[in-house]
């Protein structure tokens, strides 16, 4: 059974903040054994910023042995997630 944690985002979010949130993520990877990380996400603006962060943090979490999981998506966030053709790297975790 994978080990699962959550994290959570919260809006509103700019690119300034980036750096921050990747480092708070980093540290939560490496302070836990998660093979599944549930990102809730309900308090993001569907926008390029939170895709790229998002992004940022599933590639960490791929070095880690890890997935990172959408959890509260708003609809707009899951279309701008698959118009970027990013559904199959950040799927929605329901």
């Amino acid at each position: 059974m994978p080990q699962v944690t959550t994290f959570a985002i919260r809006g509103p979010l700019a690119r300034a903040d980036l750096p921050a949130l990747y480092e708070r993520f980093c540290d939560m990877l490496h302070a836990s054994d998660a093979d599944v990380v549930l990102c809730d996400v309900g308090g993001i603006a569907p926008d390029a910023v939170a895709i790229d962060a998002l992004a940022r943090m599933q590639l960490a979490a791929q070095r880690n042995r890890c997935q990172v999981r959408l959890r509260n998506a708003s609809l707009p966030l899951l279309q701008l997630v698959g118009f970027m053709g990013l559904s199959d790297v950040l799927p929605d975790g329901r």
